[in-house]
């Protein structure tokens, strides 16, 4: 599928439909072929555009309106159900037409591993790339039972690929011993439980890089974010992620991709993780967009 065919579906509240106009291109990345717990991620996405309606356009916090970036919202991405080696290539070779086109890449999982084919793009197209992690896993295992392409993996294929010194992580409460190991081995930027103060102290250090944010949101407490594979208790509250994306967002470090994943909407009939996520997109969009 080409990126820029016509898309019937939701799209997220205040789309262009003008391609060539837009600044950013979003897209879903409906897979969770791998997932180790609660499968349901594959669902995000359409449930994400569906949720974004309750949201206003503007945004009080970043004083700005959708209608200002111009954004387009392509569709979710049609996936090799269970086939998580040629499901990778399709949002590879997907996320590369985007990039081709100058334009940033705002993606929804899904799974966690559907970052790992993003970043290998935008990696080659930017090689000084930084990644900011914001999670409640480490995602640096380099196999899961035996499976190497698997949920558990994407950051530790990010840092063999970019290097572990232009890796970020926040929020981590679960890992591996031998994780823990390899953050100290391969010279990661390791913040566990705590986001936005040493966030904080980080941007600084980034100003005028190319940076990538990618955000799971079981980094958010359960009490905030029930609807996810693999929730994990002791996160950050929705108002400390927002001020982090905020903090990105006022920083010198230039944004050129971005996702939010593991948003599994079965396992909350509130709603709230999918409203939750949907706002995030919207401060994503808003102030990730110059």
């Amino acid at each position: 599928m080409r990126f820029d065919e016509t898309y019937a579906g939701n799209v997220f509240i205040g789309a262009s439909n003008n391609l060539e106009e837009s600044a950013a291109v979003l897209y879903g990345m409906p897979m969770d072929w791998t997932v180790s717990f609660r499968p349901g991620a594959r669902f995000g996405p359409a449930r994400i555009r569906e949720s974004s309606l309750v949201h206003e356009e503007y945004s009080h916090y970043l004083e700005r309106e959708l209608t200002e970036i111009k954004y387009y919202d392509a569709g979710d991405i049609p996936l090799a159900f269970g086939n998580p080696e040629k499901s990778i290539q399709q949002i590879g070779d997907f996320v590369s037409q985007i990039l081709a086109l100058e334009k940033v890449p705002i993606g929804m999982g899904g799974e966690h591993l559907v970052t790992w084919p993003v970043v290998e793009q935008v990696a080659k197209k930017y090689p000084d790339l930084a990644v900011l992690h914001f999670d409640g896993h480490a995602d640096l295992r380099t196999d899961y039972e035996g499976e190497i392409y698997s949920h558990a993996t994407p950051l530790y294929k990010i840092s063999q690929l970019i290097g572990g010194e232009n890796v970020y992580q926040f929020g981590i409460r679960s890992m591996t011993k031998e994780e823990v190991a390899y953050t100290k081995t391969a010279g990661i930027h390791f913040f566990p439980f705590d986001v936005l103060d040493p966030l904080q102290q980080v941007l600084p250090t980034l100003a005028g890089r190319p940076v990538y944010i990618t955000i799971d949101i079981d980094v958010l407490d359960p009490a905030h974010a029930p609807g996810t594979g693999t929730p994990e208790p002791g996160g950050i509250t929705t108002r400390e992620l927002l001020s982090s994306i905020h903090a990105i967002a006022k920083s010198d470090v230039e944004v050129v991709g971005a996702d939010l994943v593991e948003i599994a909407p079965a396992y909350d009939p509130t709603e709230k993780t999918p409203i939750t996520a949907a706002k995030i997109i919207r401060e994503m969009l808003l102030g990730f967009i110059k």
